[in-house]
């Protein structure tokens, strides 16, 4: 049986990890802030259900393969990097003409796929796969936990993101402001791919 300490013990290592900034919560705050709380709802549903996915993937063996070729993780930074970038790139001009509707927020399936190339859900899942895996537990009884568990903590804590992003959208009506808000962002997805290549 699966004590209440790990639970506790992985519940909490899930809150840090999705509640802190990276790739998915800057992504987040600018899709509330563009297109508001309601319509970011399947990039938010999406992370969880490409984590849980993950989260098994490296359960069912995945985590070796990273073990035995490293330099996959490298390539997997560069596409974030360039992924982020190209965010950044995209986020300048569309607050201010967020009316005209250009674009649209990530599908379910696009933000769980945009998992398999963020390098901290990659930390998150073998972190989760590895520590607090319960070895004396039946194998998908355990894969089940750590999994369901990343899911069940995921969702509400990104929430704080795209909803922070939204009552930005909410309060800010002056052009000039959004259009600083814009450039941070940028600024911030800019810092955010830079971490995540030299991390």
């Amino acid at each position: 049986m699966i004590e209440f300490k790990l639970f506790f013990a992985l519940m909490s290592y899930y809150f840090v990890m999705f509640v802190t900034p990276g790739p998915n919560n800057a992504m987040l705050t600018a899709s509330g802030i563009k297109f508001g709380f309601k319509k970011t709802l399947p990039h938010l549903l999406g992370i969880p259900i490409g984590h849980t996915i993950q989260i098994s993937l490296v359960c069912f063996g995945l985590g070796s393969i990273f073990k035995e070729y490293p330099s996959i993780q490298i390539y997997l930074k560069w596409i974030c990097f360039f992924y982020l970038l190209y965010l950044g790139w995209k986020i300048l001009g569309s607050f201010s003409n967020a009316e005209k509707e250009s674009g649209r927020p990530l599908k379910i399936y696009e933000a769980a796929i945009f998992q398999f190339i963020n390098p901290k859900a990659w930390v998150v899942a073998l972190t989760g796969a590895t520590a607090f895996f319960p070895s004396n537990e039946n194998f998908l009884v355990a894969t089940a936990f750590v999994a369901l568990t990343a899911s069940f903590v995921c969702f509400p804590s990104i929430c704080l993101w795209a909803a922070f992003g939204t009552s930005i959208k909410l309060i800010i009506k002056n052009d000039k402001v959004k259009k600083i808000i814009e450039y941070l962002l940028a600024v911030l997805l800019l810092i955010t791919a830079i971490i995540v290549v030299i991390d």
